[in-house]
């Protein structure tokens, strides 16, 4: 086992930091994972649920687009959390790469990043070898 550690950890500095990198980010999804209100937001935003109407208040909406993201209110309501923990697990969840935030004029929207996710597992399934999950 020893002896596979050290081939392992042979290469260039790039490729080490690529691999250093890649491992960081499997760390920090990891971690975005292990929390159930994390894993249920995500799945809110995989459902391709939009948030409450806010078009009587001003909320600009492009036109045609059919993945509003969920805004902080909607998570506020299904979890019966404050703003301040919710932001909490969101930036768990952009720290990890796996959420996309859109600004739109002071409220922001949050949706799944797919192609960064698929990223992070087909790299997960490679650090663990094991096939591509395709």
């Amino acid at each position: 086992m020893r002896q596979q550690v050290e081939i392992s950890n042979k290469g260039t500095g790039r490729e080490q930091r690529h691999d250093e990198e890649q491992i960081a980010q499997l760390v920090a999804m990891g971690q975005a994972l292990s929390d159930p209100i994390r894993v249920r937001m995500l799945g809110m935003m995989a459902e391709g649920r939009s948030c409450c109407s806010f078009s009587d208040l001003g909320v600009p909406a492009q036109e045609g687009e059919e993945d509003l993201g969920i805004c902080v209110c909607e998570f506020e309501d299904y979890f019966g959390m404050g703003q301040s923990k919710i932001s909490y697990h969101i930036r768990k969840l952009k720290d990890a790469g796996l959420v996309r935030e859109e600004k739109r004029g002071k409220w922001s929207f949050y949706s799944l990043k797919p192609p960064t996710v698929r990223e992070l597992l087909d790299t997960t399934a490679h650090h663990l070898g094991a096939a591509s999950a395709e």
